[in-house]
């Protein structure tokens, strides 16, 4: 299966919220026509509604067969979305999910043994393109409809392929959940420049601005992230004084990041049941 397939065949899309919006976009900009895409989405957006008037196909007829079948609603709304897909199973098309906490199992029990099924993880930063996604097929899924998802994927930042199924809901409490840590790291260190002294939108500015660019720095320099801190650690300075806290065995961030990971994963699971 290849992107040539998917302009003969088709491609659905279940759900077009922010990821399906995401992907589709690149998918769009990568050169793929209006024409061979069907979204299936009960409150479409505005953007979707005027690439309908391009020769997108909105919630109209399924095609026959088409090469692959995205599915981005969320897992609340399977039981409803799922039944209007399942003339597709049998295994003539690929079901590649980016919903959480859905199993394979779950899929194959709804489309059939014989079902090619993908189950994928992005996370927001997706929305910039910069995203990442970790990906693993069922015992069906060809090494060409991997390679087939992560082209599609590749329109939302880089793509990872997991070894087993059970590494999703670490990789879940990482990656998945991982932007919202991040995020509450701007929030807290913001809030901390401010109880310095520091202006509210001054302290909202270097702590965004700090965390983006590290983040830039840490994914494109030679060092790995342990060296890149010791880079900016002079002994008995200003950053020294703060990993002190920050690096305790006891109250830093190792326990607390530990615990946190922990805790999603351990939803995650649950969610999968």
């Amino acid at each position: 299966m290849t992107l040539s397939d998917i302009n003969s065949k088709g491609l659905v899309l279940l759900g077009c919220g922010k990821m399906g919006s995401a992907m589709l976009a690149g998918w769009l900009k990568g050169g793929m026509p209006p024409q061979a895409v069907t979204v299936l989405d009960p409150q479409p957006s505005d953007w979707v509604q005027g690439l309908a008037a391009k020769g997108l196909n909105l919630n109209t007829e399924l095609p026959e067969s088409p090469a692959i079948c995205i599915i981005a609603v969320k897992p609340q709304m399977m039981g409803d979305a799922l039944p209007r897909l399942q003339a597709l199973g049998g295994g003539a098309t690929v079901f590649l999910s980016i919903a959480a906490g859905t199993t394979i199992a779950a899929f194959e029990r709804v489309f059939g043994a014989d079902a090619r099924i993908i189950r994928a993880m992005p996370n927001t930063p997706a929305a910039v393109a910069h995203g990442i996604t970790a990906l693993i097929g069922n015992a069906n899924a060809s090494d060409r409809d991997m390679a087939l998802a992560e082209a599609l994927l590749r329109a939302i930042g880089q793509t990872v392929r997991l070894d087993d199924e059970s590494q999703m809901d670490a990789v879940t409490a990482v990656s998945g959940s991982g932007p919202a840590y991040v995020f509450h790291l701007i929030e807290t260190l913001a809030a901390a420049g401010e109880a310095e002294g520091l202006p509210a939108e001054l302290a909202m500015k270097l702590a965004l601005v700090t965390v983006a660019g590290a983040g830039d720095l840490a994914e494109n320099a030679e060092e790995d992230p342990t060296q890149l801190r010791i880079n900016v650690t002079s002994p008995a300075g200003t950053t020294a004084a703060a990993l002190a806290v920050l690096m305790d065995p006891e109250t830093g961030f190792p326990p607390l990041m530990k615990k946190a990971v922990a805790a999603a994963a351990a939803r995650g699971r649950e969610l999968g049941k």
